[in-house]
């Protein structure tokens, strides 16, 4: 596929160049996963067109050989093979859709006479009048639903001291959510989806020029909204073990005071992360809720991809931890070696989640919030002007993704899918089955979610500018190049780092030396992207990146 071809039909280009819209708005950088998404789509329409056509002209060959009596010999030469697809693993999305009790409940609210959502009443009934028009619920959203979340908390997170006592002695992972962290149901909201969730959080807690951390390596929407939004942005490099703990952000907030720059307003963050599938661990989380607490900033926790883990490393919700305020040290078993106020309000942390991933439902657009008490008004107010409530239809559904033996079982068939998936590629890295590539040097831990982040490093890459200054022949051989290649020659189609990085790190350029590889799919078609991109590593990239390593070598001899 053509470069013009993907770049005429692309909204982003076209705000570029005649710089419509807001100043701030123009600042913005496009969602890159989801141009690569384009582009794949508009790929997949060329193959079918393309094979349409070819089954056309050959049926209308066969049928003039048939009327001349003859067969031609181009017939047989043109056989038309199999259509060709593309595969998609560059977005985060699952290819499941949502569980069956789940779209057969959306299904029954539909046409039934009344639902969850509706309020129908006797006369209505005996009319047998349709009451159910999907209309507004509570801007908050339905109430048997943020019921159903906040037991979800109790279910899932908390444990009592005893069992506390007992798991702390043999994991040093594991430390018990206080009681009084659980939500009131006043303090869930449901919203449209988690960006709907960022939007009404962003808005809440951040003023213009506030000041609000991320991870070097992140979630590429936090950036792009805050600045929409007119916030500063703190990046915070990741560690060795491409996490972003209490340590980081300590060095950044020094950095600052130092400096003498504005503070930290806040940060946002997600655990497992998006895109390099690090988890931190309950002590990081509870670390990170001491100094977030102690230097009041407000903590976003985003735990969309809670629900999909694999290893050690046991979920924890900052929830658990929100009230701790204490400055206790903690020891190598993770417990605190003094007492501390874990009883404190939660005044500062805010907790995003969502149905599109653990619950496979992404385009149904829903999540949920859990937010301090000091912010309902402010977000209740947000919600109603911004989105007046998440989709209706969405929240009645989602009432069977809890207390539903049917629904757990069909989506813990999903996580056992991904860790099917998971394995696969990851032994592809171990045995060495990718030339100069290796899980210990070139991938990021894949604790959680679903994804795998690969660093290509210096050897596999070659950018450089030519010492003709004729920027026509400057080489740009980094994950970039190397997606848009892949997808047009393969037609699989990866997200490159620059979606990930930060974009301000010219020095390091992570950004074009990163990728990320979404297993999310069916097994199958993660088995053949993976083969085929074997195939296109070690037959062409790697032959590419040798010839042109040569020839900048010579060119500064």
């Amino acid at each position: 596929m053509s470069s013009s071809s993907s770049s005429s039909s692309s909204p982003s280009s076209s705000s570029v160049t005649t710089n419509v819209g807001s100043i701030r708005s123009n600042t913005v950088r496009s969602f890159k996963v989801m141009d690569v998404l384009r582009k794949a789509n508009e790929l997949q329409h060329k193959l079918d067109s393309d094979y349409d056509a070819a089954v056309e002209q050959e049926a209308k060959a066969k049928a003039e050989t048939s009327e001349g009596g003859v067969q031609s010999e181009t017939t047989t030469e043109t056989a038309i093979t199999e259509r060709i697809q593309v595969l998609h693993l560059e977005v985060g999305q699952p290819e499941t859709g949502a569980p069956k009790q789940v779209a057969d409940a959306a299904i029954k609210a539909l046409t039934a006479s009344s639902s969850p959502a509706s309020n129908s009443n006797n006369a209505n009934k005996k009319k047998n009048v349709n009451v159910n028009v999907m209309g507004y619920t509570d801007a908050f959203g339905l109430l048997e639903l943020r019921q159903r979340i906040r037991q979800h908390y109790t279910d899932k997170y908390y444990i009592s001291s005893e069992e506390s006592e007992e798991e702390e002695t043999n994991n040093n992972n594991n430390m018990n959510m206080n009681m009084n962290m659980i939500p009131d149901v006043s303090q869930i909201v449901i919203t449209t989806g988690s960006s709907g969730a960022f939007l009404l959080a962003f808005t809440a807690c951040f003023d213009v020029d506030d000041v609000v951390a991320i991870a070097s390596s992140g979630y590429p929407c936090y950036r792009n909204i805050l600045q929409a939004l007119g916030c500063q942005i703190a990046t915070c490099p990741i560690n060795v073990e491409y996490k972003l703990t209490s340590i980081e952000l300590q060095i950044e907030i020094d950095i600052r005071k130092k400096q003498n720059k504005p503070k930290i307003k806040g940060l946002i963050l997600s655990s497992p992360s998006n895109p390099t599938g690090s988890m931190l661990t309950p002590t990081e989380i509870y670390d990170l809720c001491l100094l977030c607490n102690k230097e009041n900033i407000v903590f976003i926790s985003d735990e969309i991809y809670h629900g999909i883990s694999f290893g050690d490393v046991k979920e924890a919700t900052a929830l658990q931890y929100a009230g701790c305020r204490s400055t206790a040290s903690r020891t190598t078993t993770g417990r605190t070696t003094e007492s501390n106020n874990s009883n404190t309000e939660n005044t500062n942390i805010i907790i995003i989640n969502s149905f599109s991933k653990y619950y496979s439902r992404p385009g149904w657009r829903l999540g949920w919030m859990v937010v301090p008490k000091q912010y309902v008004q402010s977000i209740n107010k947000l919600q109603q002007n911004m989105f007046i409530n998440a989709p209706t239809i969405s929240q009645t559904a989602a009432l069977e993704c809890f207390n539903n033996l049917h629904t757990t079982e069909e989506l813990e068939k999903h996580v056992t899918k991904y860790t099917i998936n998971r394995k696969l590629i990851l032994n592809i890295f171990i045995t060495g089955q990718l030339k100069g590539l290796s899980l210990d040097k070139n991938v990021a831990p894949a604790d959680g979610g679903f994804y795998i982040y690969v660093d290509l490093g210096d050897d596999n890459i070659c950018v450089y500018k030519n010492n003709n200054n004729n920027e026509d022949e400057n080489v740009d051989l980094g994950s970039v190049t190397m997606c848009d290649k892949f997808l047009d020659e393969y037609y699989v189609a990866f997200t490159p780092g620059i979606d990930f990085e930060d974009p301000n790190d010219l020095k390091n350029n992570l950004g074009n030396r990163r990728f990320r590889i979404s297993y999310a799919g069916s097994t199958e078609n993660i088995n053949k992207a993976m083969n085929k991109f074997i195939i296109f590593w070690n037959t062409i990239w790697i032959i590419d990146i040798a010839i042109a390593k040569k020839k900048q070598q010579n060119e500064m001899e």
